[in-house]
């Protein structure tokens, strides 16, 4: 039985019934058969996860799927330049009990998932501005306590406590990492699908489309892949999400306008969404 069995049988034996709505749906698709274990391995050993990959790759669905495998609920924060320390840790609040005021503290979810055992997933990791995250390094570390600074409270995290973290690397509004935060993940770069593995994934998430559809949207993602390599396309326009957004949207539209609206709509060059039609047009013909 390997570490990772063990840690299955382990974490899936704790109860988590209160929080089972917080547990992630599964069904992610590696696209080498190294990767998934490999981040497993990391989650195991509780060593911070960082996923690095274009949007739409599966990022936050291999998030999901870590919780979906464990059984183990997942507490979410999405980083903006907006994200501050109450948006992490919790805050105050008056209430009333019995007719009397009292101040209590309603746990945000670095909190949450340290007392309880649950995977922190951070996305977008490196949109937060850079003096929100170094309140969490001692969490990230082999320490793994945090002071709570609204309460003075000392938080040992639960041994199943796991941090997974996503980051879109050049987007607008990103910035890099700071160095200390960064250097507390283990990071893994996680590409868009391709070939038997998309195809897997289209006929799994669109079993009744016609086949002529999804031959045509695996020949544009094959097509769109091509272009982002070569430097004539953002990595968003073969997004895999926009793709079997499209995609559904085919089943009940004309195939071209789904296009136009799950995809080439998105993209903010006019040449991009020109050259992105004229691949889909090629291929319908």
């Amino acid at each position: 039985m390997t570490i990772i069995d063990e840690e299955i049988k382990k974490r899936t034996q704790r109860d988590h019934a209160e929080d089972s709505n917080l547990i992630g749906e599964g069904g992610y698709i590696s696209p080498d058969e190294n990767l998934w274990n490999d981040i497993l391995t990391a989650v195991v050993l509780k060593k911070p996860v960082l996923l690095k990959g274009p949007t739409g790759a599966g990022k936050t669905k291999l998030a999901e799927s870590v919780s979906d495998l464990f059984q183990q609920p997942i507490q979410s924060i999405n980083c903006s330049v907006d994200l501050d320390a109450e948006a992490l840790l919790g805050f105050k609040t008056l209430v009333q009990r019995d007719g009397q005021s009292a101040i209590e503290f309603v746990e945000g979810p670095v909190v949450t998932a340290m007392k309880h055992g649950h995977i922190l997933y951070i996305d977008e990791i490196n949109m937060a501005k850079a003096e929100t995250l170094p309140i969490l390094h001692s969490a990230l570390d082999y320490r793994r306590m945090l002071t709570n600074p609204f309460t003075g409270e000392v938080i040992q995290a639960h041994p199943d406590f796991s941090v997974m973290a996503a980051i879109n690397e050049g987007y607008i509004g990103t910035s890099p990492m700071n160095e200390a935060l960064k250097n507390r993940f283990i990071s893994y770069p996680i590409p868009y699908l391709s070939g038997e593995q998309l195809r897997g994934l289209w006929d799994r998430q669109f079993p009744d489309a016609d086949p002529k559809l999804k031959t045509f949207m695996l020949n544009l993602a094959a097509d769109l892949m091509k272009q982002v390599e070569s430097g004539l396309m953002s990595e968003e326009a073969a997004s895999i999400r926009s793709l079997l957004d499209a995609t559904a949207l085919a089943m009940h539209i004309d195939t071209l306008r789904a296009v136009r609206y799950a995809i080439a709509e998105k993209l903010d060059d006019e040449s991009e969404r020109n050259l992105l039609m004229d691949l889909a047009n090629t291929w319908r013909k």
